[in-house]
């Protein structure tokens, strides 16, 4: 008969999962805490990048994302961005998050033709890299709550964004809302992290390219 890990096993496993998930989180708001700004001292920049966050059953924002359309509409009033770029998914008929965001904009006095919507955004990765390859961007805002910004500023660095982030955390959130987006980051920051490097490696030039 096969004998049962010791506890000292298991606490050791533990305590590496745990490591596992916190480092990663821990890393990335060590490199990126600099580069956040509350949006009253956001820096200029040519575009706003503003990030899905979920709408509710009549496809209307949640309040994460509605805060993140008013905070980046914020900033184009202030003329601070000359465009926003809504990225969010899309399922179906009825669910369109960077529609939504778009038509909330549009309510908020950011004319038409200063939107470009993306339906194609269903991850954060996703929509960073949609930015840079589909849309040209280089330089941008990222208008997200804080929870988030560690973990975009890092996808936008592996794509080739040169990005500051403005946390749009204008409202009270629920305990419940709050812990569970705070919970997320943690293994989203360790995906985060592998993406970005695997993102990284795949861009080196091959052996062959200096001899083309």
């Amino acid at each position: 008969m096969r004998s049962l890990p010791s506890n000292r096993l298991l606490l050791a496993l533990g305590g590496l999962t745990l490591l596992s998930l916190t480092l990663p989180r821990w890393l990335l708001w060590l490199r990126y805490a600099g580069r956040i700004h509350a949006p009253a001292d956001s820096p200029a920049m040519p575009v706003a990048i503003v990030f899905g966050a979920g709408l509710r059953r009549d496809g209307t924002p949640t309040r994460v994302l509605a805060d993140r359309v008013a905070a980046a509409a914020g900033l184009y009033e202030q003329g601070l961005v000359a465009r926003l770029l809504l990225t969010g998914s899309a399922s179906g008929l009825t669910y369109d998050e960077a529609g939504s965001m778009a038509a909330m904009a549009v309510d908020l006095g950011v004319p038409v033709d200063a939107l470009w919507v993306d339906p194609f955004g269903q991850r954060t990765m996703t929509s960073c890299r949609r930015a840079r390859e589909v849309f040209g961007i280089t330089q941008a805002l990222l208008v997200t709550q804080r929870f988030h910004l560690p973990r975009a500023l890092a996808l936008c660095d592996a794509v080739g964004i040169r990005a500051e982030g403005v946390a749009s955390d204008l409202s009270r959130y629920g305990s419940r809302i709050s812990r569970f987006w705070e919970l997320r980051e943690y293994p989203a920051s360790l995906v985060a992290l592998l993406e970005a490097a695997f993102h990284q490696v795949a861009a080196l030039p091959g052996p062959d390219a200096h001899d083309a």
